[in-house]
């Protein structure tokens, strides 16, 4: 699965966070509280009654999980439309909460948005149903994105622990070894492209949610979150860190300037002018779709790190499946979202080549031990897998994260293609979401 930006159309409400004076007042003490607990036998009348649970969810392995979940529940139907990703699926969940008609059973969200929905109270309280139970599942980056408190706002769906995946061959080729700090990166940036001044060692061109993800394995933390209260500050020692490596990249023209996800973006990949990527661990099945002519050239390692010896990693990407709080058949649809995410689904959509978010999965040996053809027989999940493990858990996003993503090329964007250095470009970005946070009703700090 990749990840999407969360660029959002700029006409569309966020939620709007418009609800903001009438139900955003301290996600901790509302309606969730009050939810009458949902028994697992309320659960099990529900499937033997019947009914068709709506699903917004584009993850491609869901498929086959409604189809199985249809055959252990056959007077249950799961209608899953699965024809829209990324802005068009969050505006369409926008409008339809908003004019209270057409709203899902299930939908999924992206761990980035998730709080932008149930700070309006757009999701329902999965703990009364006893989602509160199954932590121990999950490992900590996910279910930290979809806990709040003693709320859950959804099961984690898949995962992304970043991981660097590089193009072994040019490496090879020009003597050069792979590069387990930052500082080693630039300094493998900076001989590939002397060697070769068409390769670069990555592609960006400015990009929200890999910014976010190196801060967060950097250990800044610019978004604290408490209800209403919001602060915004980039100015950090793990920010710092980010900002002085990835300045060099850019001043000596190391990265190259395309966008990712395009057809140059691919070219590049398959010809190893773009030798490495710093993704999600759900990166392998694009690798195959997208750049089928070089396997056997990629390799998967740890992302560097920023200190020598440490292990510190971060998320990119990731979902979680919801239930709307205006969505219908609330026990069938939980049903449905924990036979997904936390039972017999999770194996189903692993072995269609998903990435957990589950620790029985990355746990077992046969999913460590996993070798994948295109990285010439390596077995990477037992890289993936101990990322997952080293990723920490106190992170948090924006409840206007979507907006704050869609302004990131026109503030932090600037530093790629002019004079602007990235600290002053942070805090442009910095300032921008302030205001836009303080015009929502949110109290907002630097």
């Amino acid at each position: 699965m990749r990840r999407t930006t969360g660029r959002l159309v700029r006409g569309v409400t966020l939620l709007s966070v418009l609800a903001l004076g009438a139900t955003a007042c301290g996600s901790s003490d509302d309606s969730g509280s009050e939810q009458k607990a949902v028994s697992a036998g309320d659960i099990q009348a529900a499937l033997k009654k019947g009914g068709t649970v709506n699903v917004w969810a584009w993850e491609p392995t869901l498929k086959s999980v409604a189809a199985n979940f249809e055959k252990k529940y056959p007077k249950v139907k799961i209608n899953l439309v699965a024809d829209r990703s990324g802005d068009k699926h969050y505006t369409a969940l926008s409008n339809a909460i908003a004019a209270k008609k057409g709203v899902p059973d299930v939908a999924q969200v992206e761990y980035f948005a998730l709080s932008q929905y149930s700070l309006t109270k757009g999701l329902t309280d999965l703990a009364p149903y006893g989602a509160d139970k199954l932590k121990a599942k999950y490992t900590p980056g996910p279910w930290n994105a979809v806990n709040d408190g003693a709320k859950v706002y959804g099961l984690p769906m898949d995962s992304g622990p970043m991981a660097m995946f590089y193009n072994k061959k040019v490496f090879d080729k020009y003597k050069i070894a792979v590069p387990t700090t930052w500082d080693e990166y630039v300094e493998a940036a900076r001989k590939l492209h002397k060697a070769d001044p068409k390769v670069y060692i990555a592609n960006d061109a400015g990009d929200a949610g890999f910014t976010t993800s190196l801060l967060w394995q950097a250990g800044s933390r610019p978004y604290k979150v408490d209800g209403t209260k919001v602060s915004v500050n980039f100015d950090d020692a793990g920010a710092k860190k980010y900002t002085d490596t990835w300045q060099k990249l850019i001043d000596e023209k190391l990265v190259s300037p395309i966008n990712g996800w395009t057809n140059d973006w691919y070219k590049g990949l398959g010809d190893g002018t773009i030798a490495t990527l710093t993704t999600g661990a759900w990166m392998p099945a694009n690798f195959v779709t997208g750049v089928p002519k070089a396997a056997g050239q990629w390799r998967a390692a740890p992302m560097p790190a920023w200190t020598k010896g440490d292990k510190a990693s971060a998320e990119n990407g990731g979902s979680s499946l919801t239930l709307p709080e205006l969505g219908k058949n609330k026990e069938l649809a939980y049903a449905f979202v924990e036979y997904a995410n936390a039972g017999d689904g999770v194996q189903t959509r692993v072995d269609e080549g998903a990435f957990p978010a589950t620790t029985a999965q990355l746990q077992d040996p046969a999913f460590l031990s996993k070798k994948f053809d295109y990285f010439d027989g390596q077995e990477a999940n037992k890289i993936f897998a101990d990322s997952a493990a080293n990723v920490a858990s106190d992170w948090s996003y924006l409840p206007f994260q979507q907006y704050a993503n869609s302004i990131f090329n026109d503030t932090v964007g600037k530093a790629y293609v002019s004079g602007v250095k990235l600290p002053a470009a942070l805090k442009t970005w910095q300032d921008a979401s302030i205001k836009y946070g303080t015009e929502q009703g949110f109290t907002v700090e630097k």
